[in-house]
């Protein structure tokens, strides 16, 4: 007579194997998820303050520069940097073009908004 005992305890030691492998996996998955949220979060605390006023640059480094930003204008060029107030007031002041979109002459006092 073919007793079904062994022969099922060892197929239930193979399916506690087989998901004690899947749990490892999925508990390294969640591991490494957790490690890029962390990632993640750090990032958006550590991201630099957007500046203020951007000064826009001309097409080379010798050129002058071609317009003042308010930090959060859509317009911007790609060739910008942050500068500070008074930058942004004597590049007005020495000609520099206000830009049209974010007017930084009105935020800077400069003409009536």
């Amino acid at each position: 007579m073919n007793d079904p005992g062994p022969a099922r305890l060892v197929l239930l030691r193979f399916l506690e194997r087989v998901q004690l492998r899947d749990l490892e996996r999925t508990r390294r998955w969640i591991a490494y998820e957790e490690r890029r949220e962390q990632e993640r979060r750090r990032g958006v605390q550590d991201r630099p303050v957007s500046p203020d006023w951007l000064l826009e640059q001309g097409l080379n480094r010798n050129s002058p520069p071609v317009q003042v930003h308010c930090g959060d204008c859509w317009n911007k060029g790609k060739r910008t940097r942050g500068v500070s107030l008074d930058e942004a007031r004597r590049a007005i002041t020495e000609g520099v073009k206000a830009c049209d979109v974010c007017r930084p002459d009105s935020a800077l006092g400069f003409v009536d908004g």
